[in-house]
């Protein structure tokens, strides 16, 4: 991706709602969305479609959205918004899951498997994702990075961590206040 790169390493669900950082869109056309999806093929159930269309982007806009405003809703100490969690609800009933059974020799196996078209199956795993993350006890813990200009958002694994990245934020954080303290003693 061109310019800005999506932090990627965070629930699925937490890096779909930061590739919206401030005044970027990362996933603002088709070929985006494709470039980020191979960034998470490893995260997700079945490899992303050949082809997005325009509704597909959508569809992933939209429980992107929907997500961000139950985060957001959470970060503030308030209930998510209904019309947030109907929405990923819609997309998850969009592209129904069924358990397949099979052998494999030994014993019944099961796979979870989606119906629907690319675009809907791949909202509704979206979708899935930001349900665990919503239902997952960590949401307590959920932040948004310290850097002044930073929408991101982390789950810490250290209590102590502050920004986003380290590499960006935190870099950025610590040089401005370096030059900071050197141009107050000059």
């Amino acid at each position: 991706m061109a310019g800005l790169e999506p932090l990627i390493g965070e629930p699925l669900a937490l890096d779909l709602v930061n590739t919206r950082p401030v005044g970027a869109d990362l996933l603002e056309t088709p070929e985006r969305l494709a470039e980020w999806l191979r960034l998470e093929a490893d995260r997700l159930p079945e490899p992303p479609p050949d082809h997005l269309t325009g509704a597909d982007l959508a569809a992933v806009h939209a429980v992107r959205d929907h997500t961000a405003a139950a985060l957001d809703a959470l970060l503030h100490g308030r209930r998510p918004p209904a019309a947030a969690l109907r929405g990923l609800a819609e997309a998850q009933s969009a592209a129904p899951a069924i358990r397949r059974l099979d052998w494999n020799g030994d014993a019944v196996t099961e796979t979870v498997a989606r119906l629907g078209d690319p675009g809907a199956r791949l909202a509704a795993h979206l979708a899935d994702a930001a349900a665990t993350l919503l239902t997952d006890p960590a949401i307590d813990r959920l932040r948004r990075c310290g850097a002044e200009d930073c929408v991101m958002l982390f789950l810490p694994a250290h209590p102590r961590r502050q920004w986003c990245s380290p590499e960006r934020c935190g870099n950025r954080v610590r040089v401005a206040r370096y030059y900071q303290r050197h141009k107050a003693t000059d």
